[in-house]
């Protein structure tokens, strides 16, 4: 597969900005597993926020792992109305635990109440993506 044009990188982290949630994929003891995360775009970096409680951001942190958003749940249509096309990016590379500093951890929002029933506990991961894709589904509302 050829390397992304530069362009195509950028519109992958424009797409990723206009979603709040995405998955993580790493393993855990050998078996894959995807996480539900929320995150933002800080200078040019991925940069995630898990609940503590589950324990996936210590198998992540110094490891590589692969983060992805899509649009797919933004309409409840088959997408033949001529309206946006769906979307998926993917960003891979190595992460590692961070601290943002207030202003950062602000531009996130409020977390979730509860994680599968204890109080969230927020921890953050920084995604350095070495690795970019993006995928369009195009519809031709003509059809």
């Amino acid at each position: 597969m050829p390397p992304p044009h530069p362009s195509d990188e950028l519109r992958a982290i424009e797409l990723l900005g206009s979603v709040h949630y995405g998955r993580l994929a790493t393993s855990m003891r050998a078996l894959p597993f995807l996480a539900v995360a929320r995150h933002l775009v800080i200078e040019g970096r991925v940069v995630l926020r898990m609940h503590r409680g589950l324990g996936h951001h210590e198998s992540c942190d110094g490891s590589v792992i692969a983060y992805g958003a899509d649009n797919f749940n933004s309409r409840t249509d088959s997408a033949s109305d001529g309206a946006e096309d769906l979307w998926s990016v993917q960003f891979t590379g190595l992460a590692e635990l961070v601290h943002p500093t207030a202003d950062q951890r602000e531009l996130f929002g409020a977390g979730p109440a509860e994680v599968n029933g204890e109080t969230f506990d927020p921890v953050f991961l920084r995604l350095d993506p070495h690795v970019v894709q993006m995928h369009t589904l195009s519809f031709d509302a003509s059809q």
